[in-house]
């Protein structure tokens, strides 16, 4: 089993532990968190804040200047759809939904862009790293477009843990609902992932040559999706129709 060196491994702890942070974070409060001396946490701060990864402020270490390059680089190696910029808060606008877009790729589901606020923290979908795929639209919709083998080892890889009591964790049931996602071209969770909030997803056209799988998706509260979900569904659809255009 291959493992990561010590150092490595505590700076990346560094970095995800100022990124999940509310605010600045102390290196008092690092060095706690990683249970490790305050003299190893500087010695690491000090070449992620040099590098633009961190940056230094009174009150505490931030994310830094190099993230937003992260990102686009990011952004760019997934060759998003072009328009996608414009189109997520024409979609916002569309629907009073919010709207995301979201990847397939190298065995992981990302969030990828939101319309949502960046100070929303109470919106379950967040960009970054998805852990719920399973229990989401988007998550269901970028499956369903995978070949079964590569479906199969991403669930082995990363579950399917129950969040609500309507969240698929059977294997056979959740292949069920793919078919279904797959014959109607549309992908729904109701109270999935979190029992206040339903999302739709469309997948774009794919699997791309990459073998990656990109969709558009939307969340508001569940009844609010009671009672709008035939026109939130076609604005969807047409949202996703103009970026395959």
């Amino acid at each position: 089993m291959t493992t990561t060196p010590q150092s490595v491994d505590r700076a990346l702890a560094i970095l995800d532990a100022v990124a999940d942070a509310p605010g600045p974070v102390g290196a008092k409060e690092l060095a706690r968190g990683l249970g490790c001396s305050l003299s190893t946490v500087y010695h690491l701060l000090g070449p992620l804040t040099a590098r633009g990864h961190l940056t230094r402020t009174a009150q505490g270490y931030a994310p830094g200047p190099r993230v937003p390059a992260l990102h686009r680089s990011f952004q760019r190696h997934l060759r998003l759809a072009p328009g996608i910029g414009e189109l997520l808060p024409r979609l916002r606008r569309a629907t009073g939904a919010e709207a995301y877009y979201t990847a397939y790729r190298g065995g992981l589901i990302t969030v990828v862009d939101s319309t949502a606020p960046v100070a929303d923290t109470a919106n379950p979908f967040t960009p970054g790293p998805e852990v719920r795929a399973h229990a989401t639209a988007h998550g269901k919709a970028l499956l369903a477009g995978l070949p079964r083998p590569v479906r199969r080892r991403y669930l082995a890889e990363h579950g399917m843990a129950r969040f609500t009591d309507r969240t698929i964790t059977a294997a056979d049931r959740f292949e069920a609902e793919l078919d279904r996602v797959r014959g109607q071209g549309f992908a729904v969770s109701m109270g999935e992932a979190d029992p206040a909030y339903t999302c739709l997803a469309v997948a774009l056209p794919g699997p791309r040559a990459d073998g990656t799988v990109h969709a558009l998706s939307v969340s508001l509260a569940t009844t609010d999706f009671r009672r709008r979900g035939g026109e939130i569904r076609a604005a969807v659809a047409r949202a996703a129709q103009a970026l395959a255009d």
